[in-house]
C-alpha cells in the first residue's frame, strides 16, 4: 500500500469522525457555547484542562487569534506537555489522587466559572477529580471525553466513574478505544490517532457557537485578533486592558 492512500485513508477517517460530532452533538455543543457566552456576559471566568495529548486542544483555545480572549489554561505541573522528563511522568501524575483539588484551591476559578475538562479517556483521577472538586466548588463543567471508554474500558478512580459522570455537558469525540484509526500488515500495533484533530474542532466549534451567542445577546465577544496583522497587537492590548480581571495568563 502506498504512503499516500495510507494518508488519505486517515484523512478519510478523521472527516467521518468529524462529521458525527456534526450531527450528533450539535445539541450539546449549542448548550455549550450558550454556558460560555453566558459566563462572559455574567461576568464569570472560563478555564481549559487536559492532561497529557487532550491538553492540546485546551492550550488551542488559550491566548489564540480568532479566539475568546477570556478563556484560562488551568495548568496542572507536569501534565501539560512532553517536556515533563520522563514523558512518563506525566501519565503517571493523571493517576495521583488528591492532585486535582490542590490545583483548583490554588486557582482563581470560582462558582458561577466555566471549566472546560479534556480528557480522552475519561478514567485517570486527575480529570474525574478536577470535575467532582470544581463542580462542588460550584463551577458549572463541560467534559470532552470519548463515552466509548466508558464501556470499553475500567476507571482508575477509586469511585468506578468516569469524567462524564461529573459533567453539566459532556461532548463526546467519538473516538475509539485506543485512539488509532489505522491498521496495516507488518505494524503490529494500530496508528494515525485523530483524538487531537476532533476534540480541537469540538473546541473551535463550541468558541464559535459562544461568540455567536454573545452577539445575540447584545455584547462583543471579547476576541482576539492575530498578532502577525497590522493592528493586532494594539487590539488585543486593548482587549485585555477591558477584561484584565479576568484573563490570568497575562500575569
Amino acid at each position: 500500500m502506498s504512503e499516500s492512500k495510507l494518508a488519505g485513508q486517515f484523512l478519510d477517517a478523521a472527516i467521518g469522525l468529524l462529521q458525527r460530532v456534526r450531527d450528533e452533538e450539535a445539541t450539546a455543543i449549542a448548550r455549550a457555547g450558550t454556558a460560555i457566552a453566558e459566563a462572559v456576559a455574567s461576568g464569570n471566568r472560563l478555564f481549559a484542562f487536559g492532561a497529557g495529548h487532550s491538553s492540546l486542544p485546551a492550550q488551542d483555545v488559550v491566548y489564540r487569534a480568532g479566539g475568546l480572549a477570556l478563556m484560562n489554561f488551568l495548568a496542572v505541573p507536569g501534565t501539560a506537555g512532553v517536556d515533563v522528563m520522563p514523558a512518563t511522568l506525566g501519565s503517571a501524575l493523571e493517576r495521583v489522587d488528591g492532585l486535582a483539588g490542590a490545583v483548583l484551591d490554588s486557582s482563581p476559578a470560582a462558582a458561577g466559572d466555566v471549566l472546560v475538562i479534556i480528557s480522552l479517556s475519561g478514567r485517570n483521577a486527575l480529570p474525574v477529580e478536577m470535575a467532582m472538586n470544581a463542580r462542588a466548588l460550584g463551577l458549572e463543567v463541560i467534559g470532552v471525553t470519548s463515552v466509548a471508554y466508558a464501556t470499553g474500558t475500567k476507571s482508575r478512580h477509586a469511585s468506578g466513574t468516569f469524567l462524564k459522570d461529573h459533567c453539566d455537558i459532556v461532548l463526546d469525540s467519538k473516538i475509539a478505544v485506543g485512539d488509532a484509526e489505522l491498521t496495516l500488515d507488518g505494524i503490529d500495533a494500530p496508528f494515525a490517532p485523530a483524538s487531537t484533530v476532533v476534540t480541537s474542532a469540538i473546541m473551535q466549534s463550541v468558541m464559535a457557537a459562544a461568540a455567536g451567542e454573545l452577539v445575540a445577546r447584545g455584547v462583543e465577544p471579547p476576541m482576539l485578533r492575530s498578532g502577525n496583522v497590522d493592528g493586532g497587537h494594539e487590539w488585543n492590548g486593548r482587549v485585555m486592558a477591558e477584561y484584565r480581571d479576568r484573563i490570568f495568563f497575562r500575569h
